[in-house]
């Protein structure tokens, strides 16, 4: 396993495009090693830079009697194996400052949740373990703003950082993707910029109290922000969302995945060769 993140994310031989994609939470070993093994052929045979992601406990919840998780150590235990099992690297979010140095002896990257995206606190203690810091834009924020989250952990010693567009609140239950996003982040931070083109879909604040999303349009989203610039891909994935105990509403099924990636590729084949012109 690299320890050089940021040349991992850009391994591919063909400038491909880098991924992050897995279960929203991780619910057992079984699934997260299956998901694992499953995206590792997938994105081998395409010559995508894979990480996999993983949520080892999920704190914003919309009610109090949600999944939250099976228990912090034993998850982290879980994304750990995936690593030493697979030899790729893991991310997962934190959403404490005490939680930085706990999860970084599990995994390669630390995710700041785009509602936590502007604690100072958090984002100096993620800096501080040295780990790669990717850091989700708030629904609230303007790209140009991501520039001082960003900025955080750069002082703090800490030049490895991406951000992540997952949309913009767009009236009460919806978001949406501005694709002048992904330019102005790279000017404004300097730094690889990832689509999230799951959550970008979400339909929070639903009165039921579970979110509801449009896994229908992940395609439409993933392929126009590689067109418009992203470096990278974010996606949850399950093998069947339905039943999958948290952001089913809006998970690609992982038998549709290789697909998907497959037309992916092709945009950003053809972004590269634009680009040259």
């Amino acid at each position: 396993m690299t320890n050089d993140i940021r040349k991992y994310l850009e391994s591919s031989e063909n400038d491909n495009f880098f991924l992050f994609a897995g279960p929203c939470v991780i619910e057992g070993e079984d699934m997260a090693l299956d998901i694992a093994e499953q995206m590792i052929k997938i994105t081998q045979r395409l010559d995508i830079p894979y990480v996999f992601k993983g949520s080892y406990r999920k704190a914003n919840r919309s009610r109090i009697d949600s999944f939250t998780g099976i228990g912090d150590e034993k998850a982290l235990r879980v994304l750990e194996k995936v690593r030493d099992t697979f030899g790729i690297p893991v991310v997962t979010d934190i959403h404490l400052p005490e939680e930085a140095a706990m999860a970084a002896e599990c995994v390669d990257i630390l995710q700041i949740p785009a509602f936590l995206c502007r604690q100072t606190d958090l984002l100096v203690a993620a800096a501080k373990t040295g780990k790669f810091v990717n850091i989700k834009k708030g629904q609230f924020l303007s790209p140009q703003a991501m520039a001082h989250a960003v900025g955080k952990v750069r002082d703090a010693g800490n030049g490895n950082v991406a951000v992540t567009e997952r949309g913009t609140t767009f009236g009460y239950q919806d978001l949406i993707v501005d694709m002048r996003s992904f330019p102005e982040i790279k000017k404004a931070c300097g730094c690889p910029v990832i689509i999230d083109a799951t959550h970008s879909l979400q339909q929070p604040n639903q009165a039921a109290g579970v979110t509801g999303g449009l896994p229908g349009l992940i395609s439409t989203v993933a392929m126009s922000s590689l067109a418009a610039g992203a470096d990278g891909v974010f996606m949850e994935t399950h093998r069947n969302p339905s039943v999958a105990k948290s952001d089913g509403a809006n998970m690609l099924p992982l038998s549709e995945m290789e697909k998907l990636l497959q037309k992916l590729c092709m945009i950003r084949c053809a972004y590269n060769e634009a680009s040259k012109l």
